[in-house]
């Protein structure tokens, strides 16, 4: 079982009984989730978080005789939307390869995994045709490099609003010093803040939001300027 304590994976409900739902994994390792791992505070219907069937993003607490002991409330709202934007692409391309390569794309793509993840492939394809070649015969790399060079990625916008106060009497000099870190900054009113970001990549656009918080942070803690990141 290639699951560790704090892994995020992708979680199918297959029940809920009493006070505990019960999951599955893509691979069908079996877990389970206590009512107080699903939700923060008093749940009033469980149906409004988990039916069965449905696709949840959770968090590894523990493992032991090959079942997952599982959270949902301590995956981060960014670990979730990173995860199922991941999980979609990777049906949508598990369906392409199953039209072009049939009975063989179940084999292939899991040699592919074996090697490599399968976005990040698709990606590196995308610039490196050849890459294609390892895998796939000449019939098969010509659909399969039309198909991901047709398949551009939507350009999606992430955005985190946060507080800058400085009580400086050069205050605000310090503040668009501050800020100057990245031009996406758009000020909200009463020392509110919100940075745009927008990418075709969400991992990517995550990362160098995080990159960006974490240098004002430090600026405005070297400045004593009052700093903090709106839940």
């Amino acid at each position: 079982m290639n699951y560790h304590e704090g892994d995020i994976i992708i979680c199918i409900v297959k029940d809920v009984v009493k006070t505990t739902v019960f999951v599955e994994t893509e691979s069908g390792v079996k877990g389970s989730i206590v009512f107080s791992e699903i939700a923060p505070g008093r749940i009033r219907n469980i149906r409004e978080y988990v039916v069965p069937n449905k696709i949840i993003v959770c968090k590894v607490l523990d493992s032991r005789d090959n079942h997952l002991f599982l959270s949902l409330r301590r995956v981060k709202e960014k670990e979730r939307k990173e995860l199922i934007e991941q999980y979609k692409k990777e049906k949508s391309y598990n369906s392409i390869f199953r039209k072009i390569l049939g009975e063989d794309s179940e084999k292939i793509i899991n040699k592919i995994k074996t090697d490599n993840n399968l976005i990040e492939f698709i990606e590196k394809a995308r610039k490196e045709p050849k890459l294609l070649e390892k895998y796939f015969d000449k019939s098969q790399v010509a659909k399969i490099e039309k198909v991901i060079s047709e398949k551009k990625e939507k350009v999606k916008e992430i955005k985190q609003e946060f507080i800058l106060k400085c009580k400086e009497p050069n205050g605000i000099k310090i503040l668009k010093s501050i800020l100057s870190v990245n031009n996406n900054i758009i000020y909200l009113g009463s020392s509110r803040y919100v940075i745009k970001i927008t990418s075709n990549d969400l991992k990517k656009a995550g990362s160098q939001m995080n990159s960006i918080l974490e240098t004002i942070e430090k600026q405005a803690k070297k400045e004593k300027c009052e700093f903090a990141i709106k839940k």
